[in-house]
């Protein structure tokens, strides 16, 4: 199974009886499920049941559905809208008392907005229905090529994650191959520490000294952040091997590898340990950028 992006396109076109329409479906990043409607007046109650269908098949992402009808025919009525025809007079019987013009011919009346109503003759509830269901099942095409478009991303971006969770993996052992890791060097640095702190002669006894180089070591060992960091991996690419929207859930676990690098970073006493803490820091920055297109 792989991940899906918040990123895709779907469309759809249909045909029922004399009206044909289609859907455009888009849809991009975000931290929430945000769908936004664009859908021609009369059908406003078309959105509560398209509203449930995007909900039932995208779970983040900002999207974007605009709905475009048009009827190669039909009855067309005329209506004349008389209460706006009597303003329309009143304005201008009172323009013609401030002005001394002669007042408005009837063509001016009628052709201002609002004073003539072109509208279509009204539908039977059983066709209204008719027409819903259509164009209900036509979003659901639509939504089938924006889930589609949204699950190629998400293989792509599956993959490359996955190669960059290697990459963690790789430089995390780094880290912990360090030559300056090793028993044998630890011991050596700390001999060290102590005979140049000897040599000072500044009257600490040899045994404290050897206790404070130890707790010093212990304070820069990242042994945990190298176990917190493979423990983040596995996590990961569990979350990869799975078909539910875990965006999320890697944004964090991005958050907890940067913890991570950063305070190896600061621990780092070789430059070894230092390269790898670097390296981890500029993969972990670009998984970061790619987890946020996950859904």
């Amino acid at each position: 199974m792989t991940l899906k992006s918040m990123t895709g396109f779907g469309r759809s076109v249909g045909v029922h009886g004399e009206t044909s329409w289609h859907w455009e479906a888009r849809s991009v990043n975000g931290r929430t499920l945000e769908l936004r409607f664009r859908i021609p007046s009369g059908l406003e109650g078309l959105e509560i049941k398209a509203r449930s269908l995007c909900q039932e098949r995208l779970a983040r992402g900002n999207c974007t559905l605009n709905l475009a009808l048009r009827r190669e025919t039909g009855d067309l009525v005329i209506r004349l809208n008389e209460a706006a025809l009597a303003q329309v007079l009143a304005v201008a019987e009172r323009a013609r008392g401030l002005t001394q013009m002669a007042a408005p011919s009837l063509d001016t009346l009628l052709a201002m907005r609002g004073v003539v109503e072109v509208v279509e003759g009204e539908e039977s509830e059983e066709a209204q229905a008719q027409l819903e269901q259509a164009l209900l099942a036509g979003l659901r095409a639509a939504l089938d090529q924006l889930v589609a478009a949204r699950t190629a991303e998400g293989a792509r971006l599956t993959e490359v994650i996955g190669n960059q969770l290697s990459q963690i993996s790789a430089l995390v052992d780094r880290a912990a191959n360090a030559p300056a890791r090793q028993p044998q060097a630890i011991v050596q640095h700390l001999a060290e520490q102590i005979g140049r702190l000897v040599e000072t002669g500044s009257g600490v006894e040899p045994e404290r000294l050897h206790q404070e180089a130890l707790l010093l070591a212990a304070k820069a060992d990242i042994q945990e952040e190298l176990d917190r960091l493979r423990a983040h991996v596995a996590a990961a690419k569990g979350l990869l091997d799975d078909d539910k929207p875990a965006g999320r859930q890697l944004e964090f676990l991005a958050q907890e590898f940067n913890r991570e690098a950063n305070t190896i970073c600061s621990k780092a006493s070789d430059i070894e340990t230092s390269r790898a803490g670097l390296e981890l820091k500029t993969v972990i920055d670009q998984l970061r950028e790619q987890v946020q297109n996950i859904e």
